[in-house]
């Protein structure tokens, strides 16, 4: 029996109660006009139509933005459900996963039948290129993530040699659905994935563009895995509205552009902030989010109590394998909703809302 998969979000507590966000890392600015211009239009006309079922105009968007070819691109009701297709593609007997990192690859592999093999990351949460390597030979897969969730580290070089050094039989599934949102935005691998058929680099619109809400995702391999991984395909699993609002939110470069510099200057605010409190480790962080440590607090705890106090939800990590029960995670939301989260833990620092 597959293990349960907790995720954050407003309805993984009492919505009722939720004032700010920050367990969720998608898009602080949200969607981009463009997009949510296409869905207002486009509702009256989209909606009574099935939509295309091979998604072609939002794969040629697609193909032109990451310069490579459309046959190479495969697109997902969001990117867990590509998660699931790799697994029952290619998960037959045993996978590696790095720990702690993003449950839905274990989840995925235990459905598919696989047995799953954690490799820990070093206590200062980085990967180790080796011991991957050497886990990895004879294994039919191996996830990877960069940024890893929940660390919010890059760990690009080694990620590079692990894809390398692995067994051409052997199958990766790099999760970069956070990369474009990260300080390092040229860290992408998409274009090793020409070069390398056991290779699928997995991508979002949900972080990066603000669509969490129309799930989308998308992978890039060679053809002969794109096709294997749509022969798992339910008939119309993106919808119309989706593709629309996708094919306009990949056109606005500078909605993202605009993104990333927000991010790394409000991610610097909040860290710096937390940084001077008592109760509070943060890890410094790539992404659009990041680790706080509670010193001698269990994190559901503490995430029910600032909860109930303020109304700000953070990210429980107790449920990432591997992960204890002392950190919770911390998405970079708008200033002033940053502002909130740091009066909210101003209030808890030391325990003074204990």
């Amino acid at each position: 029996m597959a293990s349960a998969c907790s995720h954050g979000g407003i309805y993984s507590v009492d919505h009722r109660l939720v004032r700010v966000d920050c367990s969720s890392s998608v898009n602080p600015l949200g969607a981009p006009k463009k997009a949510i211009t296409v869905i207002k239009n486009g509702a009256s006309s989209l909606a009574p139509l099935y939509p295309d079922p091979e998604c072609r105009d939002l794969k040629k968007s697609l193909a032109r933005h990451l310069e490579t070819d459309i046959s190479r691109i495969t697109v997902g009701n969001g990117a867990v459900e590509i998660i699931h297709w790799f697994a029952q593609a290619f998960a037959k007997r045993r996978v590696v996963i790095p720990a702690p990192t993003f449950c839905e690859y274990e989840l995925a592999s235990q459905r598919a039948g696989a047995h799953v093999m954690f490799v820990p990351l070093a206590p200062d949460f980085s990967l180790g290129a080796s011991t991957v390597i050497d886990a990895a030979k004879g294994a039919d897969a191996v996830f990877l993530c960069n940024p890893n969730n929940p660390t919010g580290l890059l760990a690009t070089g080694e990620i590079k040699k692990i894809i390398k050094n692995a067994d051409s039989s052997t199958r990766i599934l790099l999760d970069e659905c956070f990369i474009e949102l990260a300080d390092g935005t040229t860290d992408t691998l998409v274009k090793m994935a020409p070069d390398h058929d056991n290779l699928v680099v997995l991508r979002s619109l949900t972080k990066s563009h603000g669509l969490a809400g129309l799930r989308l995702g998308y992978s890039v391999s060679s053809p002969e895995v794109t096709e294997k991984l749509s022969a798992f395909r339910v008939p119309w699993n993106v919808n119309g509205l989706a593709q629309a609002a996708g094919v306009a939110a990949i056109s606005d470069r500078a909605h993202l552009t605009k993104t990333v510099r927000f991010v790394k200057k409000e991610k610097t605010f909040l860290y710096n902030k937390i940084k001077k409190m008592r109760s509070f480790a943060p890890l410094a962080s790539d992404a659009n989010y990041f680790l706080v440590k509670l010193n001698g607090r269990n994190s559901t705890e503490f995430r029910d109590a600032l909860l109930i106090k303020s109304g700000v939800l953070v990210r429980d990590c107790s449920t990432f394998t591997g992960m204890g029960s002392q950190h919770v995670r911390i998405a970079v939301k708008t200033h002033r909703e940053n502002l909130i989260l740091q009066k909210a833990l101003e209030r808890m620092d030391d325990g003074k809302a204990s």
